[in-house]
C-alpha cells in the first residue's frame, strides 16, 4: 500500500483497495448523499460494487456512454440537470468511477454544481490512475479542441486500486503506459528504465505482478503529486506535465477522438523531443532515447496518415498553452529534466520548426 499526500487530500494506492471505498468516501466528504458517475462499460465491472459499498440512503448511479464523445458540455448539462431533479444539494458528494473521461467530466460537474461540491476519484484505467485522477484538472472537450472548458477543483480523496486493471483491455493498458513514460522522461530516468524493463510483464495480464503494478502506479503519482504541490494551478512548473500533450491533443482532436489518448501522447512525445533537438534545447541523444522508450513499449511513433499538418497547426494554435500567438511546448533538456525556456516551463517554438518536425 502507498499513501501519497497532497495539500488538501490523500491518494491511496492499494491492491484490493476498492473494498474500502465507502470508508474513504465518507471520511473525506462527510456527505449526506452520493452521486456515482460512471460509464456504460465500467458500471457493470466496478460501478455497481461501489454503489453497494456506499449503501447510503439516496445514493444514485449516473451513467454516460463510454468514450471521449461523452466528455462534452451537453453531457455536463444533462448530469447537472439530473442531479438537480434528483434533489442533490450542497451536502452531496460525487464519486467518479471510471477512466479519464469519467474523471474529467465528473470533476467538472463537481466543480460547478451548487458552485462546487466534494468529489472522490476512483480511477479504473491505468491512464486515469497515474494522470487524470490526480491534480484537480477537470474539463470537457469542444469542437475546437480537447479540455478547453473546465476548472481546477481538487478531489477530496483518490483511491487507486491496481487490481481493477485486470478488466482493462490490453490496448488501453499499453496506452496508459505512455503517461508513465512521460513521468520518467520529465523527472526520473531510473523510473523510465524500470518501466521499459517491466513493460513485457505488465502488458501480459497473466504474468502481471501485483507488486510491480502497484509500484508503477505509485511512483507515477508521486512524480505528478510533487509537481502539483509546487504549482497547483499550472502557473509555472506544472507545465512540464504537458510534455507530448500539445501535439498529442491536436492529434486526438484531428482524429475526431477516435484514437486512444496515450497513443496520441506517445506520438506527441516523439515529435516534441525531436523539436527539443531542433531548437537546441536538448542534445540528439534525448530524441533518440524518447523514441526508443516509446518503441520498446509498443506505442506508435508517427502521425496517423489521415492527419494533415495544416490541421494540426490550427489545433495547436487553439491550445491553452499558446501565449501572444506563439506556439509553446514543454520540452525535455535531457532524460529526467525539462527545459525552463524563457523563465517559464514552456518553450516558444517557431512555426517553421514545428512544421518541419511534423513533416519529417
Amino acid at each position: 500500500m502507498h499513501s501519497i499526500s497532497l495539500p488538501t487530500y490523500d491518494v491511496l494506492v492499494k491492491h484490493g483497495g476498492l473494498a474500502g471505498v465507502a470508508d474513504i468516501a465518507r471520511a473525506a466528504t462527510r456527505a449526506n448523499r452520493y452521486a456515482v458517475i460512471t460509464d456504460s462499460n465500467v458500471v457493470r465491472l466496478h460501478g455497481e460494487r461501489v454503489v453497494t459499498a456506499l449503501g447510503s440512503v439516496g445514493t444514485r448511479t449516473f451513467t454516460v456512454p463510454a468514450g471521449e464523445a461523452s466528455k462534452t458540455r451537453e453531457t455536463w448539462a444533462r448530469l447537472t440537470d439530473e442531479l438537480l431533479e434528483g434533489g442533490f444539494g450542497r451536502d452531496s458528494a460525487i464519486v467518479a468511477v471510471g477512466g479519464g473521461v469519467v474523471g474529467d467530466l465528473a470533476g467538472f460537474v463537481a466543480a460547478t454544481f451548487m458552485r462546487g461540491i466534494k468529489y472522490v476519484q476512483v480511477p479504473t484505467s491505468l491512464i486515469a490512475m497515474i494522470d487524470a485522477s490526480v491534480g484537480g484538472k477537470t474539463a470537457v472537450d469542444t469542437p475546437r479542441g480537447k479540455n478547453l472548458v473546465g476548472a481546477f477543483h481538487q478531489p477530496a480523496a483518490v483511491l487507486a486500486d491496481p487490481a481493477v486493471l485486470g478488466t482493462l483491455p490490453p490496448e488501453h493498458f499499453r496506452s496508459g503506459l505512455a503517461e508513465a513514460l512521460k513521468h520518467g522522461i520529465i523527472a526520473d530516468g531510473m523510473y523510465l528504465e524500470r518501466t521499459i524493463a517491466d513493460a513485457p510483464m505488465l502488458l501480459d495480464a497473466a504474468a502481471r505482478r501485483a507488486d510491480a503494478t502497484e509500484a508503477l502506479v505509485a511512483r507515477s503519482i508521486e512524480i505528478k503529486a510533487e509537481i502539483v504541490r509546487r504549482d497547483e494551478r499550472e502557473q509555472g512548473l506544472r507545465q512540464v506535465l504537458n510534455f507530448g500533450h500539445t501535439i498529442g491533443h491536436a492529434i486526438e482532436a484531428a482524429s475526431g477522438y477516435s484514437l486512444l489518448h496515450g497513443d496520441c501522447v506517445a506520438v506527441g512525445m516523439v515529435y516534441e523531443a525531436t523539436m527539443a533537438v531542433k531548437t537546441g534545447v536538448a542534445g540528439p541523444g534525448t530524441a533518440r532515447d524518447v523514441r526508443r522508450a516509446v518503441e520498446r513499449v509498443g506505442l506508435p511513433t508517427a502521425l496517423p496518415p489521415n492527419v494533415t499538418i495544416d490541421r494540426l497547426i490550427a489545433l495547436i494554435r487553439a491550445d491553452k498553452k499558446v501565449r501572444s500567438g506563439a506556439l509553446r511546448f514543454a520540452l525535455p533538456r535531457e532524460i529526467g529534466a525539462m527545459a525552463s525556456g524563457d523563465g517559464t516551463w514552456s518553450v516558444p517554438v517557431d512555426e517553421s520548426i514545428v512544421r518541419a518536425v511534423l513533416a519529417a
